[in-house]
């Protein structure tokens, strides 16, 4: 399989490539050049299998030839097998045909752990084949970095850099990264918005001699990986429900796009998904955008979700690639209109077609707690922010009642106990495996919102052991 960008002027890659080189060197986002296509049969034959098998079919047609199957279902096997439940991604019921999807129960406590657990394992395959190192440098809004992290730390080819914004995530998520003592783990706390530390990463991907210098590669849901590995539990949790005899829904809280398109990727390889609900905090650039046909930047609020604290929701360009009939020219001059303008508008025509499967909702922090208390109240369940507003939004813009809706839980509510115990009461505990943390000694360094500074501590801090001179 070939993948290509959404800009159209990089060439065009096989998965290997596009692995380690996460952004293309045009700017743009890698996408597959066509999409494989999963048969009724392919589908109905998931409901009997494990969760790593799962992902091992929904993977083979993306890495072939590069990876062959029986290395594929070893990865994922192994990825996967340190899960907290024996299901991977269970399902719970909540009230007549409305589901949770828990994607909590790996090592981080966040669904960012299924695509980065496998990730990890991607990398040593492919660099130990061509005996290569790399750095990776990513941002995040608190959940990414602990699992990149997690997935990163210990490995011998890889050096991990990731950006947070200082005083914006919360104490567990920082610490999660923090307490890490991996010689090859460097956390920077970026004085900004998690917008700013994504402008950083990619400023410093599009410096191309930086880029090269440093071996640059990315576990931020720019690389391809990141979401493909993601599609997986879509289509694990449709099968069980009896897709696709029947259609499905999902609801998903999300601020950089990356979780909800995965599931408009399920789509296009044949899960017949009738509808995806974007769930929004306060930061509601998708949901506005959805209901009016504009994007416009606004001021980023800190939130009781800090996961969506974002205006800028850098996967969004993967699904402007399909709107725009896959024209890169035309992609990369909205884009960068955008980005000079912080507009962006999308014609009535156009925007009827987004909006067949898109619906966006919006929760600011008094709702968000509210549903909080509701949902434990009626469900017994003690959700976090973030799946709180993602349950809250399937049940306000359900379409179609005779739908099953999904709802992604994509964090365990212990990452946010201030915000669930001032909503319901209730302090959730962190597991046992994680509560060491909150004593621990951190590390990390606070810099500015400077990319030379940036870029400076980077190139310091790797010295003469810099990837480029391990390389083969």
């Amino acid at each position: 399989m070939k993948y290509i960008s959404t800009r159209g002027a990089a060439p065009a890659l096989e998965f290997d490539d596009v692995l380690l080189t996460g952004l293309a060197r045009d700017g743009g986002l890698y996408v597959p050049e066509s999409w494989p296509r999963l048969t009724s049969d392919d589908i109905m034959a998931m409901a009997g299998m494990s969760y790593p098998d799962v992902v091992a079919r929904i993977l083979e047609p993306f890495v072939k030839p590069h990876i062959d199957a029986a290395t594929l279902q070893h990865m994922t096997r192994d990825a996967y097998g340190a899960f907290g439940h024996a299901a991977v991604a269970p399902l719970k019921q909540l009230d007549r045909g409305l589901w949770l999807l828990e994607l909590f129960h790996g090592p981080t406590l966040a669904f960012k752990d299924f695509a980065l657990q496998l990730l990890g394992r991607l990398f040593d395959h492919v660099l130990g084949q061509r005996g290569e190192t790399v750095t990776v440098i990513g941002a995040t809004s608190g959940d990414t970095g602990s699992a990149a992290i997690e997935a990163c730390r210990d490995r011998d080819a890889v050096q991990i850099f990731m950006l947070h914004p200082h005083g914006r995530v919360s104490d567990v998520q920082r610490r999660q990264m923090t307490t890490v003592t991996s010689a090859n783990v460097h956390n920077i706390a970026v004085e900004g918005t998690f917008d700013d530390c994504q402008d950083l990463v990619k400023a410093m991907f599009n410096d191309l001699a930086f880029r090269d210098e440093m071996r640059m590669t990315a576990v931020n849901s720019i690389n391809w990986a990141r979401v493909v590995a993601q599609v997986a539990y879509y289509f694990a949790a449709a099968a069980a429900l009896g897709v696709p005899r029947r259609q499905i829904a999902f609801a998903v809280p999300t601020g950089n796009f990356g979780n909800v398109y995965a599931g408009y990727a399920a789509l296009a390889m044949g899960l017949p998904v009738s509808q995806l609900v974007v769930g929004s905090n306060r930061n509601d650039i998708l949901t506005r955008f959805f209901e009016t046909g504009a994007m416009t930047i606004a001021e980023v609020h800190p939130t009781t979700s800090p996961s969506m604290d974002i205006q800028v929701s850098s996967n969004f360009e993967r699904l402007l690639f399909d709107i725009l009939d896959r024209d890169g020219g035309a992609v990369e001059r909205t884009m960068l209109d955008f980005r000079r303008t912080g507009e962006m508008w999308l014609d009535d025509a156009r925007m009827n077609e987004v909006r067949e499967l898109f619906d966006g909702d919006r929760r600011d922090d008094d709702a968000t707690a509210a549903a909080i208390r509701d949902i434990h109240r009626r469900c017994g369940e003690l959700l976090d922010p973030h799946t709180a507003i993602g349950v809250a939004a399937a049940a306000a813009k359900r379409r179609d009642a005779e739908v099953p809706m999904v709802a992604l839980a994509t964090a365990h509510p212990a990452k946010f106990p201030d915000a669930v115990e001032a909503a319901s009461g209730i302090r959730p505990a962190l597991p046992d495996r994680l509560a060491h943390i909150m004593q621990a000694e951190e590390r990390m360094s606070v810099l500015p919102n400077d990319l030379a500074a940036v870029q400076g501590h980077v190139r310091s801090t790797l010295g003469s052991n810099r990837p480029m001179d391990g390389a083969a």
